[in-house]
């Protein structure tokens, strides 16, 4: 159920859906004798909201705080297993093009291949079924398919590496996969996702009792904090979805008690645990 009110939730709050459901509902007061002054309101509203996303920093303030939560680590000698998230693929047009298609988190598909060369006796697992809410049964719509693909263009075996296919969000990620491989305590595991979206992550790793070290990929703004402007409405509310999504996933996951803090941090930050406690 929850998995299914977070997609409608989304559909609704998402930046530049809900933009346009305040201009519509503006537009339509307009044209009512006593709310009409309501709708000219909503309307220079949501104006002003175009302009704001269009001309200002905005995307990279909000997203900022999540990427530079958790620095690239100085990774050990020796790591007994790596694990990249879902969310790098697109599985339709996989599907129907016959060829991987990568999004623009492809970097956590090159990170992770990185790492596979570096760390060959790992253990590495992919988790990442299918995160839409039609055609969960649809096996050629999970992501290991594309995958596999993917991992075979960059030169790494796909056998190689472990599948985990029936997750459908980061919190059965940890769960489905923690279930399959059993880590061990004092096991050193790797995790590899997008940067903006390690935060939420490694909090929920954690709060299912097992410990990683977070390398983070897929950065979206610029290095040191500088602020990246595009005057480009269309490419800014792009940018500014996934950042606003993290952050109510944070809340969100904590009032559900899916983390072990609002805003998990580095690990010198709290009591570290050993993986499978």
């Amino acid at each position: 159920m929850s998995f299914v009110l977070s997609k409608l939730l989304w559909f609704l709050v998402s930046p530049g859906n809900l933009l346009v459901l305040i201009l519509a509902a503006g537009t339509a007061l307009l044209f009512t004798r006593r709310l009409a002054h309501w709708g000219r309101r909503l309307v220079v509203a949501v104006t002003v909201g175009f302009v704001v996303v269009m001309v200002t920093p905005i995307a990279s303030w909000v997203a900022l705080p999540l990427e530079e939560r958790f620095p690239r680590p100085d990774l050990p000698e020796r790591v007994d297993g790596i694990i990249m998230l879902g969310g790098a693929v697109t599985p339709p047009i996989t599907r129907d093009r016959g060829e991987p298609s990568v999004n623009d988190a492809a970097e956590r598909i090159l990170g992770f291949a990185e790492l596979i060369r570096r760390y060959p006796q790992a253990h590495a697992v992919f988790t990442g079924g299918s995160g839409r809410l039609a055609g969960q049964d649809a096996l050629e719509l999970r992501e290991d398919l594309a995958v596999r693909g993917a991992l075979r263009q960059v030169g790494i075996d796909p056998d190689h590496v472990t599948y985990e296919n029936e997750s459908r969000n980061t919190w059965e990620n940890a769960l489905f996969s923690q279930r399959l491989v059993q880590p061990k305590p004092g096991e050193t595991w790797v995790l590899v996702t997008s940067a903006m979206h390690m935060p939420r992550s490694v909090g929920i790793f954690r709060q299912v009792g097992w410990e990683v070290i977070p390398y983070p990929v897929d950065y979206r703004t610029r290095f040191g904090g500088r602020p990246f402007v595009r005057f480009e409405f269309d490419k800014q509310i792009d940018a500014l979805q996934d950042p606003i999504r993290e952050w109510i996933g944070l809340v969100a996951y904590r009032l559900m008690g899916r983390t072990d803090s609002l805003f998990p941090g580095p690990a010198h930050d709290r009591t570290a645990a050993p993986a499978g406690s």
